[in-house]
């Protein structure tokens, strides 16, 4: 056998190197970006920066500095970075053409919506990046060890946080609130911050109890997936698989999302179809799961919709807003991030104002216009209907699209695209599915310096 030459050697040794960083800087950005950017990009002026260790710690973090956390993405890519010629061009050129015609669209903001225009670009333009991330540099990792450890170390702190809020922390940060002079509680107190504490849905690290649901859907799956691979002994990992499963489930239970445990549902649903088992046994489970879910369901909300549904009706407002802003300006809308300013405006006299739209794909036609909303649209349904023939032969994957999936559809009635939180993983883990060969999340290469050493 041929001796590999010093220069080869070392090569290989760079290679492997590369990507050890690399693995630890995608596991440190998942530990990090769905923890402490929960807040929609446009609530910029609401966050200061956090004081002392423990405001670092617990408080989320400012707009700006996600911006670093980009540029760590970035660089976690370029160690791992390798050309796809395999993966659909129409497909790989989606994401550029929503976010061109954003910025052509841009040219439409009013002057006093500038500033949120450049927040919402930004936020766009970091979708961008984390998809061609996760496609060109994520999918590349054939060590995904880090990648599982920070998953469940965000997980784990989301989960604690709201927790924590159900079980009195909601009740202290009420009396803290009470306790403050006049001229503290004047710079939280608004409708939205008064509503928020004094309900019992707890939102954990997230801008409010539907976003943690949103948070929940996207990472529980593959983050449970990741888990149960860390590690040689079998009962520590479905411990801790257990435990997370228990304490998202609560959790998303506690956050009052209607939407959010409809959705849990029918992803419980797809995974139980998924597996290895005859169909009459299948069809009795999934059967007991509807049952028991919608149950829970009516339990749970069964006041709310006898008392007429008060956030869908304003959810109705919000869209008939949108839709008539897409009659007004088809081609290339008001500009992104505009819709706020511009549904002052058509709303209702008697209807409560609204920042975004909560439903992604139309807010996208009415601040951008009917190509951005074709192009986003289109790109993420493409995404995951073709992308689930390819889930369907590893485990991890599949976990991975099951989280995609349940953002996407949450989407339709939330705000999910402006919160870097969710909006950023979700694209990463759709530009690793595109990019990921068959069995190489499952099954990777073990690289040199997991090996044992060749003779």
């Amino acid at each position: 056998m041929t001796k590999p030459s010093p220069k080869s050697a070392r090569g290989g040794a760079g290679v492997d190197e590369r990507q050890r960083i690399a693995g630890v800087l995608f596991g440190c950005w998942l530990a990090v970006v769905p923890v402490k950017f929960g807040n929609p990009v446009i609530f910029e002026h609401m966050l200061g920066v956090p004081e002392g260790f423990y405001g670092l710690l617990l408080s989320s973090w400012p707009v700006p500095w996600s911006y670093a956390a980009l540029g760590l993405i970035a660089i976690a890519a370029v160690l791992a970075w390798r050309w796809k010629p395999s993966v659909p061009k129409w497909l790989a050129v989606l994401p550029l053409a929503w976010f061109a015609w954003t910025l052509l669209s841009a040219t439409q903001t009013a002057p006093d919506a500038a500033r949120l225009t450049l927040l919402t670009l930004l936020q766009f333009g970091g979708c961008v990046l984390c998809f061609y991330a996760g496609m060109f540099g994520l999918s590349e990792l054939r060590d995904f060890r880090p990648l599982w450890a920070g998953l469940a170390v965000g997980l784990v702190f989301i989960l604690a946080t709201a927790l924590h809020q159900h079980f009195g922390g909601l009740e202290e940060t009420r009396r803290w609130f009470e306790q403050q002079p006049p001229e503290v509680r004047a710079q939280f107190d608004t409708p939205e911050f008064r509503k928020k504490i004094l309900s019992d849905r707890v939102f954990g690290t997230f801008v409010y109890p539907n976003a943690l649901a949103g948070g929940l859907l996207l990472l529980l799956p593959v983050t449970l997936a990741g888990v149960g691979q860390l590690g040689h002994n079998i009962a520590i990992r479905w411990t801790l698989c257990g435990a997370l499963s228990l304490g998202g489930l609560a959790a998303l239970y506690w956050s009052g999302s209607k939407s959010g445990w409809l959705i849990a549902l029918t992803m419980a649903g797809l995974a139980l179809w998924r597996m290895p088992a005859r169909f009459s046994f299948k069809a009795i489970v999934l059967t007991g799961l509807v049952a028991l879910g919608v149950a829970a369901f009516l339990a749970k909300h069964g006041a709310y919709f006898e008392k007429g549904a008060s956030s869908l009706s304003a959810r109705r407002d919000y869209w008939r807003a949108a839709g008539k802003m897409v009659q007004q300006k088809p081609l290339l809308g008001y500009g992104p991030g505009a819709f706020q300013r511009q549904y002052g405006i058509l709303k209702p006299a008697d209807a409560e104002m609204a920042k975004l739209a909560h439903n992604d794909y139309l807010q996208q036609a009415a601040d951008s216009g009917i190509p951005a909303g074709l192009a986003y649209a289109g790109f993420i349904a493409a995404s995951i209907l073709l992308l689930y023939r390819r889930s369907t032969l590893t485990h991890a994957r599949f976990a991975a699209w099951l989280g995609a999936f349940g953002f996407a559809a949450q989407s339709l009635t939330e705000f999910g695209l402006y919160i870097p939180a969710l909006a950023w993983p979700f694209f990463l883990f759709l530009g690793w599915l595109w990019g990921a060969s068959p069995n190489q999340i499952d099954n990777p290469i073990p690289p040199s310096y997991l090996s044992p050493a060749k003779k």
